[in-house]
């Protein structure tokens, strides 16, 4: 079967206020590089994907142009967007730019442990379901709380996964889920596959991904992929 056209949408518009820093948590260094190069370095090398549309906070399209995507090689970057005010808004904006075609794998910038491996699988279920997910299954038992912080239930471990990124769909069906989203003004949305699930009613395929496919999100994050990166050296 002939592989078909492959676009990664890589989301830097993020803000991380949890980081506890000025400088936007995408753009923090990694050992000595920008958390958000080694996701797009894995897309850049990656023989599944074609395409890499990239989209920032405002007003940063021009610094990750020259300081990340000019600096280090990444050609496949030929789209820079502006984001939006939340997550959804940003993946709505590099979704409209795209002809219905092919697949889209849509992955958060903070994520920099995305892999060969993890893309591979995904481009395979993908083309089989049409909607798929990289994540883990949980290692710790989870507890359902109400809103005073009682325990309301406790689901069974086996059935619960983390959900991570990169989300991989048609992008006819994503396109059309954004788009009678965006028109139902539906806000309460966490991520992509959420979005197909509610409004196309369409099954998401669970892909294995990794235990170290972190989100940057705090300074222990940080020190955490340090110690990745340098093991990988």
């Amino acid at each position: 079967m002939e592989k078909k056209k492959c676009t990664a949408i890589v989301l830097a518009a993020g803000q991380g206020k949890r980081m506890g820093t000025k400088t936007q948590k995408q753009y923090l260094l990694m050992a000595d590089k920008p958390v958000l190069y080694y996701s797009l370095k894995t897309f850049q090398d990656s023989a599944i994907i074609d395409d890499i549309y990239l989209v920032t906070g405002s007003g940063d399209e021009e610094y990750c142009r020259r300081q990340i995507v000019e600096k280090y090689g990444i050609q496949k970057v030929r789209h820079i967007l502006c984001g939006g005010e939340e997550r959804y808004h940003s993946v709505w904006n590099a979704l409209k730019e795209m002809t219905e075609e092919g697949y889209v794998f849509i992955h958060d910038g903070a994520r920099p442990f995305v892999n060969e491996v993890m893309i591979e699988r995904a481009y395979e279920t993908v083309e089989k379901y049409g909607a798929c997910v990289v994540g883990v299954p949980v290692k710790d038992t989870i507890k359902i709380v109400d809103a005073d912080q009682n325990v309301t239930d406790t689901p069974e471990r086996s059935k619960v996964w983390l959900v991570q990124t990169p989300q991989v769909f048609d992008v006819a069906l994503v396109k059309n889920a954004y788009a009678e989203m965006i028109k139902a003004g539906m806000s309460n949305v966490t991520d992509d596959a959420m979005v197909v699930e509610q409004v196309c009613g369409h099954q998401i395929k669970l892909v294995e991904g990794s235990y170290e496919n972190i989100k940057i999100t705090t300074p222990e994050d940080l020190q955490i992929g340090e110690l990745f990166v340098q093991r990988q050296m």
